[in-house]
């Protein structure tokens, strides 16, 4: 049977998200002094953030829609039906802020109006930094017509929405877009594949699921059914127990791909 269909990550697939996050915890780090190594400091935020994330109450629920602590340093969750997100609306901001206090407070710097000033600074960075790989539209020019197109994204409905918002050129190329926050079920979960399959109404062996993470995007493919293509730009190593069907270093190899299936 033929593929008709092609299903998108969006995180670190088509938007360069990893590249957003590092510099704008770069120039958070640097905005933070002279006194202060930046490098030191972004290890210390990353380790006091996560740790404090995997503390709440809500994380059981921010790992199953697939929202990571990094995103949570600038997202308002300001959408989603569940309690869950008023209860991370109502977290956000101390959060991003005892983030900082405590990455500071770890490297002997005890100053709240900098953790502060600094929780700031990174949202406004990260949000001035909406970057795509450069071949993404290009592709996605290529196969519009040809196939139809999906979004599916792990994430805040509020979150994954801006990012959307910031590279509003690249909506318009999809016939559907699903966002685990609204759906209320995460990647790998098949549930949320099934969904995506019944928009597009599609059997599963007639859609691809192309994305960069193993656990989710590939495992997720998988177990509905659908041939996986991993996007490993990166050089990460492989996981025997999660198998691609197709493993590519550029977006652009997809299309050759989905021309000979």
């Amino acid at each position: 049977m033929p593929i008709t269909a092609v299903l998108f990550d969006l995180d670190d697939t088509l938007l360069w998200d990893e590249r957003s996050v590092e510099e704008a915890f770069r120039a958070a780090c640097e905005a933070a002094g002279e006194t202060v190594d930046p490098q030191e400091l972004e290890a210390a935020v990353r380790r006091e953030a996560r740790g404090l994330y995997e503390s709440y109450e809500t994380f059981p629920f921010t790992k199953m829609i697939g929202i990571n602590p990094f995103e949570a340093l600038w997202a308002n969750f300001t959408a989603g039906e569940q309690q869950e997100f008023r209860q991370l609306e109502q977290l956000a901001p101390g959060y991003r802020k005892e983030s900082w206090r405590r990455g500071l407070a770890s490297l002997g710097i005890h100053d709240e109006a900098l953790a502060e000033r600094l929780a700031a600074k990174f949202g406004e960075e990260r949000r001035s930094r909406p970057y795509m790989y450069e071949e993404t539209l290009q592709v996605l020019d290529e196969l519009r017509g040809k196939v139809k197109l999906l979004l599916l994204t792990n994430g805040c409905p509020a979150l994954q929405q801006e990012k959307l918002d910031g590279v509003p050129e690249l909506i318009p190329y999809f016939d559907h877009v699903v966002i685990s926050g609204s759906f209320g079920k995460g990647k790998p979960d098949k549930a949320i594949f099934g969904h995506a399959l019944e928009l597009l109404d599609i059997a599963p062996e007639q859609g691809i699921m192309v994305g960069d993470k193993l656990t989710t995007d590939i495992l997720g493919g998988l177990s509905a059914g659908l041939t996986t293509v991993w996007i490993n730009r990166t050089d990460k190593a492989p996981d025997p127990e999660i198998q691609p069907d197709y493993r590519i270093g550029h977006l652009s190899e997809l299309l050759p791909l989905v021309q000979s299936l």
